[in-house]
């Protein structure tokens, strides 16, 4: 009977067989499919979190680009002027001929302007005069239009024949709190009865103008007492000279007391709303970051008891040769798989609820590409950094423990 030679002294040692990434891939993939119930509860944790911050993202670029394309329809290089304050804290005016002085500035393009009246407007003339309805009524200049890119929704803006007559325009909300919802409607404004010719769509630069209700000029100062002081010059400058005409409105519009007159541009208040807005949506990515700890916890449960009830495998593989290394691999791979599935499913699942949303909101849908890449990378650092200890911990047990605890 033969026996096997024993091994030459200074012959090379066996090197165990290497595992290829397929080999790897297709091990971890086994261990994930033996538990799909908890696999799938681990991957929703995590895909949870990344949706939340996918979602956030999206619908917060989502709301940016709205309001880039409503800037770019209307227009940044609005300027408003106004009148201030006195040196004794009385209410200042403006000249009567600020809008013409503004108007020869070389890079105004255009210039318009309303001023405030007394007059009051209600729907008839039975409804209590405190019973104002906030709604106020300013005589307006028949190029407002152009200045302020205001539209109607029915009916047309005040004529020159118009504004010597009782006519009026009204803004959105004083529209649908007077109940006028069509052009020729009759109003009570000022002691009289005024027709409605036309009812003007929201304007976001101008939100004053949603809750008035314009006359003519000419008809303001004859039959409402409008004194011809304008209250708000607006001033349509040349893109590359808004700065320039801003630093001189102020003169401009009233050389005698330029310390009484106040300059602003009303895309700045559209900035400072979406500066709010991307403070909460700060605060949203917190949570959803909050969310994602979470389920990157839910994944080292799974892998740390994955190990506990897969110690006879463990102890099996180690017997017939498999390294320390190659369980290392293998779990840590199933931990990265995991994570990799719910980000891929969170990916999905914010990328729908912005397209929902900003459907909902009728904005266009954007999801940066970034913040796609970012939400997997993110779901494959943190399972790897979960399935880290339990990989040692694998890796760790001596095969004959294994099998004996098994």
């Amino acid at each position: 009977m033969s026996t096997a030679a024993p091994p030459r002294p200074g012959a090379p040692r066996p090197r165990p067989a290497r595992m290829r990434p397929a080999d790897v891939l297709r091990v971890g993939g086994s261990g994930l499919r033996s538990r799909p119930m908890r696999v799938f509860l681990s991957a929703l944790g995590i895909a949870i979190g990344i949706a939340a911050m996918i979602g956030v993202v999206g619908i917060s670029t989502s709301s940016q680009e709205q309001l880039n394309r409503k800037l770019a329809a209307l227009g940044t290089n609005l300027l408003t002027v106004s009148p201030g304050q006195t040196f004794t804290g009385d209410r200042a005016h403006l000249p009567e001929q600020a809008v013409a002085m503004v108007g020869d500035i070389a890079s105004v393009e255009s210039v318009s302007a309303i001023g405030r009246t007394d007059a009051k407007v209600y729907r008839n003339d039975h409804i209590p005069e405190v019973e104002t309805g906030g709604i106020s009524v300013y005589a307006a200049r028949a190029d407002l239009p152009e200045s302020v890119g205001a539209e109607t929704v029915d009916g047309r803006w005040l004529s020159a024949a118009d504004a010597r007559y009782p006519a009026t325009v009204l803004g959105a909300r004083a529209a649908e709190q007077l109940g006028v919802y069509e052009a020729g409607a009759r109003v009570w404004l000022g002691g009289e009865w005024f027709t409605v010719t036309g009812i003007l769509a929201p304007d976001e630069l101008a939100p004053e103008l949603d809750s008035a209700a314009l006359v003519g000029w000419s008809a303001a100062k004859s039959e409402l007492g409008f004194d011809g002081y304008p209250t708000t010059i607006y001033a349509r400058a040349n893109d590359k000279a808004v700065t320039d005409v801003q630093s001189v409105l102020g003169a401009t519009a009233n050389p005698e007391n330029p310390n009484e007159v106040e300059v602003s541009r009303p895309s700045d208040a559209l900035a400072a709303k979406q500066a709010t807005d991307d403070t909460l949506s700060g605060l949203l990515l917190g949570l959803g970051a909050v969310a994602l700890l979470v389920g990157g916890v839910g994944v080292a449960n799974t892998m740390v008891i994955s190990v506990l009830e897969r110690r006879a495998e463990i102890g099996l593989r180690r017997s017939l040769g498999a390294t320390r290394g190659q369980i290392r691999t293998q779990f840590l791979c199933e931990s990265l798989l995991l994570s990799a599935l719910g980000g891929i499913g969170g990916v999905a699942l914010g990328i729908g609820v912005t397209i929902g949303y900003a459907a909902y909101q009728g904005w266009p849908s954007v999801v940066p590409a970034w913040a796609m890449a970012g939400g997997v990378a993110a779901t494959l650092a943190i399972g790897g950094l979960a399935g880290f200890y339990p990989a040692l911990r694998a890796a760790r047990l001596p095969p004959t423990e294994a099998l004996a605890a098994a």
